[in-house]
């Protein structure tokens, strides 16, 4: 069976909107590091969904201005 959710994709959590969308960023089991818009977690893979396009133009766009302010890969 295929890991859902890989480095470098675009989700969200099930749950609740409060974290905003993420990147994953990292794989550690079951669990995904992701870096919301508002902090970065661990979240276990069958608390994620895809992003839908709009909240993934949302963090690209965070994402994005951060790199530019900051420099570096976020």
């Amino acid at each position: 069976m295929e890991t859902p959710y890989g480095e470098g994709e675009f989700v969200t959590h099930t749950e609740t909107d409060v974290y905003g969308p993420g990147k994953v960023i990292g794989i550690e089991g079951a669990w995904r590091r992701v870096r919301f818009t508002r902090f970065v977690a661990s979240v276990d893979a069958r608390n994620l969904r895809a992003a839908s396009d709009a909240e993934r133009a949302e963090i690209v766009a965070w994402l994005a201005a951060r790199q530019q302010r900051y420099g570096g890969k976020w």
